[in-house]
């Protein structure tokens, strides 16, 4: 082998023999790739990023965290707004949260209690994914001088209520969750109780009235007033957790059906059953006008 031949093949070996070192230092050098579980998407790791980046947002009172879609929809208590000017943009010390995941819909629910004493508010934020970015953002809020408006006692109740995933081989089906809120709904206008899967004991957190007493004959029956049309029914439902939200209009509005009040509820259905029920009404309490729009404890 002649002295140029075996430089060249000395040279080789030696590149062979760095190249992995050198390729090793260049990946520890690297930014980590981002896992793909933080990305948006319609699977339930995709869509509670889309609720953790809204929290965050919510507390900051700041949406430059938010992955908006460049057509964004915004709403506040049913009616179309301007995002950048709505209550999303104001910093909340959020005490309690909860959020559903729908996957066949691609969207999420979330039940946000602040009781600070200057602005408490107690909201119900509803988001659509579409692909890698937020489409939609709607929230329904209630405070201070709205229907039954209490966040504490929101709170109090609420946070103690056990709403675990159910187990697989117990889950309801999307259309046993989304028929007894249907039927829930619907006995607010022709009084057909016994078509609800009433649940024993059931509780019903309103504003922040609750109808439990803690016995195991509690029932979400008490309070449910007769002709008003629950319209305008649109559903977020996840079988995993057994809940289906309904947001909703408390009436048809005009003169002879109901407020029309923004309205959301919030079903928890364990073996077909009302177990909870949450509810949240965008209504001035100095504009109850009776029976035709909502209450409780029998006066709905």
């Amino acid at each position: 082998m002649t002295c140029p031949t075996f430089v060249n093949a000395c040279l080789a070996l030696c590149a062979a023999l760095l190249m992995p070192a050198m390729s090793l230092a260049q990946a520890a050098q690297a930014p980590p790739p981002a896992p793909a579980q933080l990305a948006l998407s319609c699977t339930r790791g995709g869509l509670q990023r889309a609720v953790n980046l809204y929290v965050e947002a919510q507390k900051k009172g700041d949406l430059s965290g938010l992955p908006l879609a460049r057509g964004v929809g915004y709403w506040e208590n049913i009616a179309p707004a301007d995002i950048t000017k709505g209550i999303v943009n104001k910093a909340m010390k959020i005490d309690h949260h909860r959020s559903f995941l729908d996957t066949d819909s691609c969207q999420t629910f979330t039940e946000v209690i602040v009781t600070d004493k200057a602005a408490p508010y107690v909201l119900g934020t509803r988001l659509r994914v579409n692909h890698d970015k937020i489409a939609e953002v709607e929230i329904i809020w209630t405070t201070t001088g709205y229907w039954l408006f209490n966040a504490d006692n929101y709170l109090k109740y609420s946070s103690a209520e056990k709403w675990d995933p159910i187990p697989a081989d117990r889950r309801d089906t999307r259309g046993t969750l989304v028929s007894a809120a249907n039927a829930y709904l619907d006995a607010f206008l022709e009084q057909k109780l016994d078509l609800v899967p009433w649940g024993f004991p059931c509780e019903r957190v309103e504003g922040g009235m609750y109808t439990g007493k803690g016995l195991p004959t509690d029932s979400c029956e008490v309070g449910v007033p007769g002709n008003v049309n629950i319209a305008n029914r649109r559903f977020v439902v996840d079988e995993v957790m057994g809940t289906v939200l309904v947001l909703c209009t408390f009436g048809a509005g005009g003169p002879n059906g109901g407020s029309g009040a923004p309205d959301s509820h919030l079903f928890r259905v364990e073996n077909g059953k009302l177990r909870y029920v949450h509810t949240l009404t965008h209504l001035l309490q100095s504009a109850f006008r009776g029976n035709t729009t909502p209450g409780s404890s029998g006066t709905r």
